[in-house]
């Protein structure tokens, strides 16, 4: 597990950054990672610790501590140190499908919960991934390795986010046939149009579907299972279904004035923006212009924050970012101790930039839109927000919002970004398919199973679960795949840590 006084010899150490003002001038990737050398030193920082809450993914007080993969990190952390760059792919592959992927966009649950970090900073874990995956890239460890035996069984993948490819990996290295449809112009779902570029650039995505093309799989886009294809036929002509279809029913934001022109929702704009940079650098101008214009975004999450980036890089006027919740403590507070999920403030990369270019933090919590407010022709001319306050109800114990009364404020705003999250799936796609869905629309399973209530149906994902992280997805795939197997086989040897 690294070198044993490696945790005390060597700081921690990350890539750094370009500045805000040189980065907002382009959607590239903006990270300069360290050499080599020196990521191997970080490597060495992995202390034998014993227990490793950093692949445990343990549930604590509702948030997740640790890898939802259960990636072997110690592991490969320890090959990092000794240069076995190799054997560190292939420990790193066994648990992760997507390594080029999570070590780019996810949140890090692993250095959060590292040992390293109750009383320093934690091991670079997220970035010694990006050194293993990229390294594997580059000498050819991760080239396509087709299966060399094939069942003859067909499965059927709708949506090609991560649960969606996630599924088809892990059930074509054991030999099926498999098929993913996806209804947009290019493959990725999620991590294609709802992640910017400057968080994961779109060759990054390209390069993994090429090696799972090579290696089989089957990818066919500009097909909207339920509309332009009927769930029918795909049960005719597949043994088995996956629905892997995202959370994709946006949240909205109902008060006067909500019919402004102007007002968008977060994921169509970040899709709209992607797509005119991937067909013509933007020139096609199929996007929502932002320059010189006040944009309000309404969440605080991370959609929110890429609106903010995007919004800035469009040369945004002015950026305010509306978060209905009280901005979190800057440390831990002492009722959330390591190893929980750390409840702190995150000023992200957008809000990063916003404060280099307008001079302050661009988000004001505790606060809600009262009114979007129109001009003669109507188009959205500015928001009057409201302010909050929490209060316990007496009879329930739950928290309810309620408006300070007086607090009234009105924003200039040309451009409204509802950033509020997601209901759960599509209407169209459970009904065409007649699987059972919950309370919030999420598609109904047995408790940790993933085959739906009509036959041959499954499902995993954002559609089982409603709105998660891009690792989870990937694990609630992995876990799927395995029950498919097992379905068509009678037995399964994938593995799923």
């Amino acid at each position: 597990m690294g070198k044993p006084t490696g945790f005390m010899e060597y700081e921690r150490r990350v890539s750094k950054d370009v500045s805000p003002r040189q980065r907002i001038k382009n959607f590239r990737e903006f990270h300069e990672h360290l050499p080599m050398e020196e990521q191997q030193k970080q490597g060495a920082r992995c202390m034998d610790c014993g227990v490793p809450f950093c692949q445990s993914g343990m549930t604590l007080c509702g948030m997740t501590s640790g890898c939802p993969l259960h990636n072997l990190v110690p592991e490969w952390n320890d090959l990092v140190y000794t240069g076995n760059w190799e054997q560190a792919y292939y420990r790193l592959h066994k648990t992760n499908n997507f390594p080029e992927f999570t070590s780019r966009v996810c949140p890090a649950l692993c250095e959060a919960a590292c040992t390293c970090g109750l009383n320093g900073d934690p091991v670079s874990t997220k970035e010694n991934e990006y050194a293993i995956i990229e390294n594997a890239y580059e000498k050819g460890y991760a080239d396509p390795k087709p299966p060399k035996v094939r069942t003859g069984k067909k499965v059927a993948v709708v949506g090609s986010g991560p649960s969606g490819l996630a599924v088809a990996d892990q059930l074509n290295r054991r030999g099926h046939l498999v098929t993913v449809f996806e209804r947009s112009d290019r493959i990725g779902g999620l991590l294609m149009y709802g992640i910017p570029n400057m968080k994961l650039e779109k060759h990054i995505i390209d390069r993994k579907i090429k090696v799972m093309e090579a290696e089989g799989v089957t990818f066919v886009t500009n097909s909207n299972i339920g509309k332009d294809i009927k769930a029918d036929k795909l049960l005719k002509e597949f043994d088995r279904v996956v629905l892997c279809c995202g959370s994709s029913q946006p949240r909205d934001i109902q008060a006067p004035g909500r019919d402004a022109k102007g007002i968008y929702f977060a994921v169509d704009f970040l899709t709209a923006n992607t797509k005119s940079l991937l067909d013509s650098d933007f020139q096609d101008k199929k996007y929502v212009e932002t320059r010189d214009k006040n944009v309000v975004i309404i969440g605080g999450g991370d959609t929110g924050n890429d609106c903010v980036g995007t919004a800035i890089r469009h040369g945004a006027k002015s950026v305010t970012q509306i978060e209905m919740m009280p901005k979190a403590p800057d440390t831990r507070a002492e009722n959330n101790p390591w190893p929980e999920w750390p409840k702190v403030c995150k000023t992200d990369y957008g809000q990063q930039e916003a404060i280099e270019i307008y001079g302050h933090d661009p988000r004001i919590y505790e606060s809600t839109v009262k009114e979007f407010i129109k001009d003669k022709n109507g188009c959205l001319k500015a928001v009057k927000i409201v302010s909050l306050i929490w209060e316990k109800d007496p009879e329930t114990g739950r928290m309810n919002m309620k408006e300070v009364e007086g607090s009234e404020q009105t924003l200039d705003a040309e451009i409204v970004l509802i950033a509020a999250g997601f209901l759960g799936s599509q209407k169209y796609v459970t009904d065409a398919f007649q699987v059972e869905v919950d309370g919030r629309t999420n598609v109904k399973t047995q408790a940790g199973r993933f085959m739906t209530s009509v036959d041959r149906v499954f499902t995993a994902g954002d559609m089982h679960t409603g709105q998660s992280l891009v690792v989870k997805a990937i694990r609630q795939g992995r876990e799927c795949a395995r029950e498919v197997d097992e379905s068509l086989m009678g037995y399964t040897n994938l593995y799923v840590q």
